[in-house]
C-alpha cells in the first residue's frame, strides 16, 4: 500500500514540475471553475488557481510526500495500525492541496481546517499522555487562527465577494486577522509553544508538518495576501514579532539537548526568516526560500529519523555522538542539509538566504532590528555546528554495540532529497528570480553576510573542538532560556488547564462567541454581593449588553 501511494504522488509530483515549467516559460495561469450558486450578489463557487506558484509548491510538496510514504513503510514497519497511518497522512497531503489551490476564503476553510484537524490525528498517534496533552496545544493554538480567518471570512463577504486576488483594498482589522492567522499556523510569537510540543508525533509526519505543510501554510496565505504589506502598519507589526521569534529560536536550539526539538526550533528560525522577507516587500524571495527549506528540512528530520530509529528511540542529542563511524553517507547528508540551513555558499538554502540577508540590511534603518537580525544569525550557526561536532564528531560513547541495519527504503528518499537539493537551489535562482540578480548595494553588505559565516564557522570550531567547554548545559541558572522564554509554561498553563472551556468554545464555530460573551459575564459576575445583583438583574444586562456592542461598532 505504501509503495503504491508513494509511487502515484510521484507521477503526480512530475506532472505538476510539468506545469510549473510551462507556466513560467509561456507565462500564463490556468483557472478550473465551478460555479454553485450565488446569493445575494454573491457568488458560491469552487475553483482552482494554477499558476506558477501553486504549481511549484504542490510539486514540492507531493515531491516530499511521496518519499515520506516511502520511508514510512519501514519506519511504521512493526506498527499494528501502520496502514491507518498512510491514510491520515494521505488525507493530510489533500488538505495542504486545497489549501494551495483555492485562492478563494470561501472554500480555503476546507483545506485550513482540514490540516489542523488531521494534524490533531497525527501527533496524538503514539496515544501516550505526552502525545494527547501535545495534540491538544497543537489543536487550540491553530484554533486561534481558525477564528481569525472566520472573522476574515464575515469581512470578505461584507466586500461582495471572497476572492483573494480581487480584494487589493482591505480594512485595518481585516489584515489584522489575517496575519495573527498566519502567525498562529506558523508559531510566531506568542503562538511559537505547540511546535516543539508537536514533535510527540512519528518522525515521518514531523518531516512532513515540519518542512512544506502545516507550518509553511500560514506563510503561504500571507504569500497570497502580498498587498497587505504595502501598509507600513502591517509591515512593523510583522517585522518586529519576526525578529523576536528569531533570536528566541536560535537560543532555544542551542540550549535544547533532545534531537527532534533542535530541528522543530531550527523550523522555527526558517520561518522567521520567511515572514521578515514577507514584511520587507520581497515575495518571491520569501516563497523562494519557503522551497528550499522544504527540500533540506524534510532531508534533515528523515536523516535524524534514520538515526533514532537504528538506535532504539535515543533523541537525546549527547547520546547520538561518533555517528560517522557507523554510517559516513547519511551524516555526509545530514551535515549537507545542515550546511544548506547554515546558508554555506553554493548549496541549497545559500541561494535564498543570502538575498534575504542582503536585503534585509540593504532597507533596515533600525539599529536594534539589525542587532536582533544579527543575533538571529549568530545563533543559527551556533547550533548547526554543535549539532555537526555532537553527532559527527564528538566520540563520547561507542555506537558499535548497535547493530546498525539501515533500510533501503529508509535512505533512498534521503538520496534523492541530497541530490536534489544540489541541483535545485541554482535553477530555481535563475528560473524564478531573474530581477534580483543584479543588485545594487554596498560591498560591505554584499560581503556581510559571508564574513558573518566564515567568522561564526572560526567561532564554533575555535569553541567546541579547541576548548571544549561543558556545552550541554550552558546557562544552567537561567531557565528562561530552557523553556522558551516561558511560552510553553504559560500556554500549557492558558490551554490545557483550561481544557475543557476550550473544548467547549471549539465544538462549534460560534460557541467560543457565547462562552466569551453572555456566559462568560453572567459567570463571572455571580458573585453573592450587592453589585453583582444589579449587573445580573434583566435591566443591567440590557444596559450592558448594549454598551458591548456600541464599544465594537465604534472600534
Amino acid at each position: 500500500m505504501f509503495i503504491k501511494w508513494g509511487i502515484l504522488l510521484m507521477l503526480m509530483s512530475l506532472m505538476s514540475f510539468y506545469s510549473f515549467f510551462l507556466s513560467v516559460s509561456q507565462k500564463n495561469l490556468m483557472i478550473i471553475e465551478y460555479f454553485f450558486s450565488s446569493l445575494m450578489n454573491i457568488d458560491f463557487k469552487l475553483y482552482f488557481l494554477l499558476d506558477w506558484i501553486s504549481n511549484l509548491f504542490i510539486a514540492i510538496v507531493l515531491l516530499i510526500s511521496s518519499l515520506v510514504i516511502f520511508y514510512s513503510d519501514s519506519y511504521m514497519g512493526s506498527d499494528p495500525n501502520k496502514y491507518m497511518f498512510c491514510w491520515v497522512v494521505l488525507l493530510f497531503v489533500l488538505s495542504m492541496i486545497l489549501l494551495i489551490l483555492m485562492p478563494n476564503m470561501f472554500m480555503i476553510i476546507l483545506g485550513w481546517d482540514g490540516l489542523g484537524l488531521v494534524s490533531y490525528c497525527l501527533v496524538i498517534f503514539y496515544q501516550s499522555v505526552k502525545s494527547y496533552n501535545s495534540g491538544m496545544m497543537t489543536i487550540i493554538s491553530n484554533r486561534v487562527g481558525d477564528v481569525m480567518m472566520i472573522m476574515a471570512l464575515i469581512f470578505f463577504f461584507n466586500f461582495g465577494t471572497f476572492d483573494i486576488l480581487s480584494n487589493s483594498n482591505l480594512e485595518k482589522i481585516c489584515g489584522i486577522f489575517l496575519i495573527v492567522a498566519g502567525m498562529t499556523k506558523s508559531a510566531q510569537i506568542p503562538f511559537s509553544a505547540w511546535l516543539p510540543a508537536a514533535m510527540a508525533a512519528p518522525t515521518p509526519v514531523s518531516s512532513l508538518v515540519h518542512s512544506s505543510t502545516l507550518v509553511t501554510a500560514g506563510v503561504y496565505i500571507l504569500i497570497r495576501f502580498n498587498y497587505l504589506f504595502k501598509m507600513n502598519e502591517y509591515s512593523g507589526l510583522l517585522l518586529k514579532v519576526s525578529l523576536m521569534t528569531l533570536v528566541m529560536a536560535g537560543i532555544s536550539a542551542f540550549v535544547e539537548v533532545d534531537l527532534k526539538k533542535i530541528i522543530a526550533f531550527s523550523t522555527l528560525s526558517q520561518l522567521s526568516m520567511m515572514m521578515i522577507s514577507l514584511s520587507m516587500g520581497m515575495t518571491e524571495i520569501a516563497f523562494f526560500h519557503l522551497i528550499m527549506h522544504a527540500i533540506f528540512k524534510s532531508m534533515l528530520f528523515l536523516s535524524a529519523g534514520l538515526m533514532i530509529h537504528s538506535l532504539k528511540g535515543i533523541q537525546d542529542v549527547r547520546m547520538l555522538s561518533n555517528f560517522f563511524s557507523c554510517s559516513p553517507l547519511i551524516i555526509s547528508c545530514m551535515m549537507i542539509s545542515m550546511l544548506s540551513l547554515m546558508g554555506f555558499p553554493f548549496i541549497g538554502g545559500f541561494y535564498s538566504k543570502d538575498l534575504i540577508v542582503e536585503f534585509f540590511f540593504f532597507k533596515s534603518k533600525n539599529l536594534i532590528s539589525s542587532l536582533m537580525f544579527i543575533i538571529g544569525l549568530f545563533f543559527t550557526f551556533l547550533y548547526c555546528m554543535r549539532m555537526v561536532y555532537l553527532i559527527g564528531l564528538k566520540g563520547i560513547y561507542s555506537l558499535n554495540f548497535f547493530k546498525m541495519h539501515f533500510d533501503k527504503k529508509m535512505s533512498f528518499p534521503i538520496y534523492i532529497l541530497t541530490m536534489f537539493l544540489l541541483i535545485f537551489g541554482n535553477f530555481l535562482f535563475w528560473l524564478i528570480l531573474l530581477e534580483y540578480k543584479i543588485m545594487f548595494i554596498s560591498k560591505m553588505s554584499k560581503l556581510f553576510s559571508l564574513f558573518l559565516l566564515a567568522l561564526m564557522l572560526y567561532f564554533s570550531i575555535f569553541v567546541f573542538m579547541i576548548k571544549k567547554p561543558k556545552i550541554f548545559f550552558p546557562w544552567s541558572k537561567f531557565d528562561f532560556f530552557y523553556t522558551m522564554w516561558n511560552m510553553s509554561n504559560l500556554t500549557s498553563l492558558f490551554f490545557l488547564k483550561k481544557t475543557s472551556f476550550f473544548l467547549q468554545i471549539s465544538m462549534y464555530d460560534w460557541k467560543w462567541m457565547e462562552m466569551m460573551g453572555p456566559i462568560g459575564l453572567k459567570k463571572n459576575f455571580s458573585n453573592h454581593s450587592l453589585i453583582s445583583y444589579w449587573l445580573n438583574s434583566q435591566n443591567m444586562s440590557n444596559i450592558l449588553l448594549l454598551t458591548i456592542i456600541m464599544m465594537v461598532t465604534l472600534i
